[in-house]
């Protein structure tokens, strides 16, 4: 058995480039990683989603940040006597417009995680 220097193999192949196939050269995959975060987010602060309920009768206006940014209800949904169906269909519109980010957050983070689901990314 061959006698070991103590260091790891990897570290004195390619000049303390760290595991095979990272490249050498200074490249910072971690600095690569959240700078591709970073852009998916600001994608994501400036994208708009709308989500409905009612056949349209409400809309439900909401940023890539999951932040409801405006409401739209037409006129005739709106009967006094039946408050709760309003309030049903403005939950139903928020709950689609919020489906709606959680598939555009993970088309934007899928192609950076590879699929997985990562704490603190905002993801779902």
């Amino acid at each position: 058995m061959a006698k070991s220097s103590g260091r790891n193999r990897y570290l004195r192949r390619g000049g303390g480039a760290g595991l095979p196939g990272m490249g050498g050269g200074g490249a910072n995959p971690l600095a690569a990683a959240q700078e591709m975060i970073a852009k998916a987010q600001q994608e994501l602060a400036a994208a708009a989603v709308e989500g409905s309920a009612g056949g349209g009768a409400v809309k439900v206006q909401m940023s890539g940040e999951q932040k409801i940014t405006g409401i739209t209800i037409a006129p005739d949904v709106v009967d006094p006597d039946d408050v709760e169906m309003l309030q049903d269909l403005i939950m139903a519109a928020i709950a689609d417009a919020a489906g709606k980010v959680n598939e555009l957050q993970a088309q934007s983070f899928g192609a950076i995680t590879g699929g997985l689901n990562l704490p603190g990314l905002g993801i779902g």
